[in-house]
């Protein structure tokens, strides 16, 4: 959208709600057209990702705690908001800006870093006559996962993406269950 429309649609909207301000015409502006970015160091921008990556990891993990799984609600919202902050520290720093791959090593970082997390929740049980059992947890490992997923997602601003992720893991986990072989 070129500047003259912008500062149109803003003239119009200062007359309809003189309160607005020019963050706030921006954080309107991002949302309807789908954009959402802010100026850097902008103290609602980030608030607003945090929450996000809040809600996204409440998603997943209100269903796994429905289910009675150990990695429940509160696992996969701290996950998912560790992971918002992870992000924004080098958005914020600027590091993004003179170092591209400085994202991507962060992501990298956090993918290894949650894979321990998941593995604590696998387990492989093992009877008395040596014989092993079933593998279970895997799962919640991936869900786990697919949390802090959701969560870089909320700390880059991709809050669509984020959004249908966590639908879309969310019917993995409730619909799909119906199709696996019962026990």
């Amino acid at each position: 959208m070129s500047d003259g429309i912008q500062f149109y649609i803003f003239g119009y909207l200062k007359l309809i709600i003189p309160q607005i301000d020019a963050v706030n015409f921006e954080l309107i502006l991002g949302i309807a057209t789908g954009n959402y970015s802010l100026p850097a160091k902008d103290w609602l921008n980030l608030f607003w990702r945090l929450i996000l990556s809040l809600i996204l990891g409440a998603i997943i993990g209100l269903e796994r705690q429905l289910k009675h799984k150990p990695a429940g609600l509160r696992t996969h919202m701290l996950v998912s908001f560790g992971s918002a902050i992870f992000v924004l520290i080098p958005l914020e720093l600027g590091a993004a800006q003179h170092n591209f791959d400085a994202i991507s090593r962060v992501i990298q970082g956090i993918a290894a870093g949650i894979g321990f997390i998941g593995a604590g929740e696998i387990l492989r049980e093992s009877q008395p006559n040596g014989r092993s059992m079933p593998v279970s947890g895997l799962t919640s490992a991936a869900a786990i996962w697919v949390s802090a997923a959701l969560g870089i997602a909320a700390g880059c601003g991709l809050w669509q993406l984020g959004l249908m992720g966590a639908i879309l893991c969310w019917l993995v986990l409730s619909i799909f269950k119906i199709l696996e072989p019962h026990k």
